[in-house]
């Protein structure tokens, strides 16, 4: 019988204080296109990115 090898522990590709630094854009940007109708799909992204760190 062969076993074939475990597959490698897969890593974050990003780290916390990126997902950080990529909220804190993202928020920056909300204020500029806060009046159009693409700030719903900035928002929603600032909020999964404070989702997918624990907040």
């Amino acid at each position: 019988m062969t076993t074939s090898p475990e597959p490698a522990r897969s890593r974050a590709v990003l780290s916390t204080e990126d997902f950080e630094l990529l909220r804190e854009a993202v928020l920056h940007y909300l204020e500029v296109v806060k009046d159009k109708p693409e700030s719903i799909k900035f928002s929603r992204l600032y909020h999964r990115l404070g989702s997918a760190m624990g907040r």
